[in-house]
């Protein structure tokens, strides 16, 4: 992709995401995730209705008048996306490529972490740790994540969610929001989540195709395997084929509910064909409502 093509790219990303979390996410984004405690602002004048519990004596004393001490929360978070760049993001059947939709979730959680004054990192894995961006504010900071999750090309194309986790535990100390953004096709990551969810705020977003969840009928075709880059021809009219591979995705699908409830992480699964905003808010909603 061209120069000129990719900061074409990038803006049209940064309207469409900046938008959302203008006018949608930024309030749900703020009571989803707390600050770290209550800092002392100011005092002011007490006012009928105020707590009595936050005069200041000692400034009362001193003005014969009575003043309240004014808190506000620590609002400095870190917010950290860990994104799934194998070769089974780059599919799509339907409207968009899985990796496509995961860039526009990722520019629309950075904006609305950024807006609340969160600092924001990503890590890039594949089977491997691919690039890792040190958490930072700023929309300049921002554009630069939505640049690399665009053209970002992975040395591997096979996927380690497990690996991804203990690299993020490794580097970050303090407690973090963390979002996994993935297909979540593997069961190698239960052990490493439980620890990172011990101290950080963790949510899975597992996105899929519908032809990952059922195999249509289109008789005698040729499929890639986009992890390993094998060809196969396969008959898809093959009823225990197609039996086959909806177990398969089943079980990936059962093992990634129970790893995220088991660990007490958050979850949510968005097809390729659905509304992202929608399942975001809803699942930002019932977050701020515990």
């Amino acid at each position: 992709m061209d120069t000129k093509e990719l900061i074409k790219k990038v803006r049209r990303i940064e309207i469409k995401t900046r938008r959302l979390s203008n006018h949608i996410f930024s309030g749900e984004y703020h009571s989803s995730f707390k600050g770290r405690g209550m800092a002392f602002s100011e005092v002011r004048k007490y006012e009928a209705g105020d707590d009595i519990r936050s005069i200041d004596w000692n400034v009362t004393a001193k003005l014969n008048e009575p003043y309240i001490k004014v808190f506000e929360e620590e609002r400095e978070l870190t917010f950290m996306l860990l994104v799934d760049v194998s070769g089974s993001e780059s599919f799509g059947s339907r409207v968009q490529l899985k990796r496509e939709m995961i860039t526009e979730i990722c520019a629309t959680l950075a904006f609305s972490a950024i807006q609340n004054n969160d600092k924001v990192g990503i890590i890039f894995f594949s089977d491997q740790i691919e690039q890792y961006i040190p958490p930072k504010k700023g929309k300049s900071h921002i554009l630069r994540i939505i640049r690399e999750l665009i053209e970002l090309e992975p040395k591997s194309s096979k996927t380690d969610i497990g690996e991804a986790l203990r690299f993020f535990s490794g580097i970050q100390k303090k407690k973090a929001i963390a979002f996994v953004l993935s297909d979540f096709m593997g069961d190698n990551y239960n052990q490493p989540l439980k620890i990172m969810a011990q101290k950080h705020d963790v949510t899975g977003i597992r996105i899929y195709d519908p032809r990952e969840e059922e195999l249509p009928n289109l008789g005698v075709l040729p499929l890639q395997d986009p992890e390993t880059g094998h060809v196969h021809w396969v008959n898809t009219g093959s009823k225990a084929l197609r039996k086959k591979l909806k177990k398969q995705f089943d079980e990936n699908f059962g093992y990634f509910k129970n790893s995220f409830s088991k660990s007490g992480s958050g979850q949510l699964s968005i097809r390729i064909d659905e509304s992202y905003p929608a399942k975001l808010l809803g699942y930002f909603k019932q977050k701020s409502a515990r």
